[in-house]
């Protein structure tokens, strides 16, 4: 199972105020669930997630959230064949199909909150580049010069499928340089300059800081990712799972989720 990839300091500083809002909030709360609880995500949902978790077991002192990131598609792949998981946020609701064809969710769960999951935030792409923009990127058209080294993410995983649909809808080709297994991968590859531009999800672009500029183009309206959660059916533990979801989908969750630049579905 994927491994959390460590949060750096700018990406923790993009959080903080609305963790310590939240736990402002709940503080003097009785503990309401224990246990360990297995949250799959995707990658692109590792700062908040990460925050949320903190918050999570603030709330319930006697409750642990082991939490793996990774690309969608692999984690319900994983999922899929056997993994100890308890829920599964996808950045996509194609993604999250598989798994409800596969391993299934909750029943009891999905009776409540449906049964494709429960759509929690929306995304939306970005171009990042180096800071200064050495090469001179202006638009996705710019992506399609052979000067301009690119990175994308794998047409399987969801911000590669929005890349096909908003390059589909610009009309442009774009030959990338390599291609990652996931949406923080490629950003890695932009602040590390080891590319002039990669295709990113907005989020990604805010949690790097200044260690990227993001360029808007017109065509990632052709591309919005709807971001499904749901308790799973193998699940152990499904009071604490069911309260997770929770916590992602009331207003405190929003609230980070906003901060960090995710939309509203």
């Amino acid at each position: 199972m994927p491994e959390p990839r460590p949060r750096s300091p700018r990406r923790t500083a993009l959080l903080t105020a609305a963790l310590l809002a939240l736990t402002a909030c709940s503080a003097g709360q009785d503990a309401r669930a224990e246990g360990t609880l297995t949250v799959l995500a995707a990658a692109s949902l590792t700062d908040v997630f990460t925050a949320l978790a903190e918050e999570f077991e603030t709330r319930n002192p006697g409750a642990e959230v082991e939490l793996a990131f990774a690309g969608s598609s692999a984690l319900a792949a994983q999922i899929n064949s056997g993994a100890p998981a308890d829920v599964f946020a996808s950045a996509d609701t194609g993604t999250m199909a598989l798994v409800v064809d596969g391993a299934g969710l909750d029943p009891a769960w999905a009776a409540d909150h449906g049964a494709a999951g429960a759509v929690f935030a929306t995304n939306t792409l970005r171009i990042a580049v180096p800071p200064g923009n050495p090469a001179g990127v202006a638009d996705l058209a710019s992506l399609a010069d052979e000067s301009v080294a690119t990175a994308l993410c794998a047409p399987e995983v969801p911000c590669g499928a929005a890349t096909t649909a908003a390059t589909g809808a610009a009309g442009v080709g774009i030959t990338p340089v390599t291609l990652e297994e996931d949406v923080r991968a490629v950003l890695t590859k932009v602040e590390l300059g080891e590319v002039d531009a990669g295709l990113v999800y907005a989020t990604d672009v805010a949690a790097a800081g200044g260690a990227v500029e993001g360029i808007d183009f017109p065509e990632s309206a052709a591309a919005v990712n709807d971001y499904p959660v749901a308790v799973l059916a193998g699940t152990d533990t499904p009071d604490l799972a069911a309260d997770w979801v929770d916590l992602v989908l009331s207003e405190d969750g929003s609230g980070v989720l906003a901060d960090a630049g995710f939309g509203t579905p």
